[in-house]
C-alpha cells in the first residue's frame, strides 16, 4: 500500500502532471481581463473605427500602439488592485474618499453608461436590420434574452457566454483579408505615421479613438470581476496575462476594421455615418461576405457590450453604497443589484423603439459624461494603488509609476480637448 501511494504521489508530481494542473488553474483564472477588455469593441467603438478607416484611410493606424500600452497599464491597476484587496474599485474609493464624492462620481458614470446601453441596443437593431429584422421584433428579444441569462445564470455561466461572444470577433479579420489589402503598406503605416494632420476633424478623430479604448466603467467591471471570481495575490500571474491578452487582442481587432474600410470606403470615396453603413457599403466592394461578417460581427459586439455596460454599471453602484452584488447572488439576496440591471436593460431597449428619439444627442451627453468622469477614476486609481497599508509590496514601482502616471496626464489632457471639442460641435450645430 505504502508503496503505492508512493508511486501516486510520484504521477501527481510528474512534469506531465504539473503541466495539466497549471493549465486548469490558468482556464480557471482567466475571463475577466479578456471580456472587459473585448466589450470595449462595442457599436460605439466598432462605429469609431469604421470611420477612421473611410475618412482617413490607414492613416490612423500607428495610433493603436501606444493606445493599446495604455490600454494595458490602466487595466494592470485595476485587476492588480482587486486580486490583493480583494474589494471592487467603488468600494475602496468610499471607504478612502467618502460618500458623498462617490454619490457624485458614481451618478455620472450611471446615467454616461445608461447613454452608452441605449446606443448598444440601436447597434441590435441597427445589424439585424440589415437581414430584414425589424427593431420591433429584434430589440425586444436581446434585451428578454440578456436579461435572462443575468439573472436567471450563475456568473461560470455568464462568463463562458462571454468568452464565446470574444471569439466571434475574429470576423473582422476575416471582412478584413476580403478586402485583399497591400500587407507591406498596411504594417509600414502602422509602425510609421504617414501624415499627423493639425486640423479639426484629424485631431477629433484621435481623441475618438482614445475615448472609446479607455472608458470608466472598464476599470470598475474588470476590478469587480476579479474579485467576484475569487482571484487572489497567488495566482495574479494568471490575471495579468489574461489583462495583456485582452487588451491586444481588442486592439487587433479595431487593426482590422479600420484596414477594411481603408481598402474599400476610403480608397473610393464613400462617406459612412455608422458601422451599419460601414457593413452596408461593404457588399459591392469587398463581396457579399464581408459585409455579412462585418454585420455579425456589430450584432455579437451590441448583444455583448449591452449584457455587459448595465451590469458593470449595477456592480459599482451597489458596491459604492455597500448593497450586495454579484450574478452568484439570488434575487432575494440583491434586489438593488438586479433591480437597476432590469431596469437599465428595460429602459435601455424601450428608448431606441421610440420614434424620434434624440439617439445622437444620447451619445454625445453620454461622450461627455465619460469624459468628465474618466480623470477622476484614473487619479483615484493611481492613488489607491500606491498605497501601501493597502497594496502591501504589490505597490507600483517606480518605472511603472512613470508610465501610469505619464498615461493619466496624457488621457487628462486629451479628454479636456475631446471635451472642448465636442460642446464646439454641438455649439456650432444648434
Amino acid at each position: 500500500m505504502a508503496k503505492e501511494a508512493a508511486a501516486l504521489t510520484g504521477s501527481l508530481r510528474s512534469p506531465r502532471s504539473l503541466r495539466w494542473r497549471h493549465l486548469l488553474l490558468i482556464l480557471a483564472v482567466i475571463g475577466p481581463g479578456i471580456i472587459t477588455a473585448n466589450v470595449d469593441n462595442d457599436a460605439g467603438g466598432i462605429t469609431t473605427y469604421s470611420l477612421a478607416g473611410a475618412r482617413y484611410g490607414t492613416g490612423l493606424l500607428w495610433t493603436l500602439i501606444p493606445i493599446t500600452l495604455a490600454l494595458i497599464v490602466v487595466q494592470e491597476m485595476s485587476a492588480r488592485m482587486g486580486a490583493v484587496t480583494g474589494k471592487g474599485l467603488a468600494d475602496l474609493i468610499r471607504e478612502n474618499y467618502g460618500v458623498k464624492l462617490t454619490f457624485y462620481l458614481m451618478l455620472t458614470l450611471l446615467l454616461a453608461n445608461y447613454g452608452n446601453t441605449v446606443s448598444e441596443f440601436a447597434g441590435i437593431a441597427a445589424s439585424l436590420e440589415l437581414f430584414g429584422v425589424s427593431k420591433f421584433v429584434s430589440v425586444p428579444i436581446a434585451a428578454v434574452a440578456i436579461w435572462v441569462l443575468i439573472v436567471r445564470g450563475t456568473y461560470r455561466i455568464v462568463e463562458r457566454i462571454f468568452l464565446v461572444a470574444c471569439v466571434l470577433y475574429f470576423v473582422y479579420p476575416i471582412s478584413a483579408f476580403l478586402t485583399h489589402p497591400p500587407w507591406g503598406h498596411v504594417l509600414k503605416a502602422t509602425i510609421v505615421p504617414e501624415t499627423v494632420q493639425f486640423n479639426a476633424g484629424y485631431v477629433g478623430m484621435l481623441i475618438g479613438l482614445v475615448g472609446t479604448t479607455i472608458a470608466p466603467w472598464m476599470q470598475f467591471y474588470l476590478q469587480s470581476s476579479v474579485v467576484e471570481k475569487g482571484i487572489r495575490k497567488d495566482r495574479y500571474w494568471i490575471s495579468r496575462w489574461d489583462v495583456v491578452v485582452g487588451c491586444i487582442v481588442t486592439d487587433v481587432i479595431a487593426f482590422f476594421i479600420i484596414v477594411a474600410c481603408a481598402y474599400t470606403l476610403h480608397s473610393r470615396g464613400i462617406a459612412i455615418n455608422d458601422a451599419a453603413d460601414a457593413a452596408r457599403s461593404l457588399e459591392p466592394l469587398a463581396g457579399r461576405y464581408a459585409s455579412a461578417l462585418f454585420a455579425v460581427g456589430l450584432l455579437n459586439a451590441s448583444l455583448f457590450s449591452a449584457a455587459i455596460l448595465p451590469l458593470a454599471t449595477v456592480y459599482y453602484v451597489c458596491e459604492a453604497f455597500g448593497w450586495e452584488a454579484g450574478v452568484d447572488k439570488k434575487y432575494g439576496e440583491a434586489k438593488a443589484f438586479y433591480g437597476i440591471y432590469t431596469a437599465m436593460i428595460a429602459l435601455g431597449a424601450a428608448v431606441v423603439l421610440l420614434p424620434g428619439f434624440p439617439l445622437i444627442q444620447t451619445m454625445f451627453i453620454s461622450q461627455v459624461a465619460n469624459g468628465v468622469a474618466l480623470p477622476f477614476v484614473l487619479v483615484f486609481m493611481l492613488l489607491l494603488v500606491n498605497r501601501r497599508k493597502l497594496m502591501g509590496e504589490s505597490v507600483n514601482g517606480p518605472f511603472f509609476n512613470a508610465v501610469a502616471w505619464t498615461t493619466t496626464v496624457v488621457m487628462i489632457g486629451l479628454t479636456l480637448l475631446l471635451l472642448a471639442t465636442s460642446f464646439g460641435l454641438k455649439i456650432g450645430r444648434s
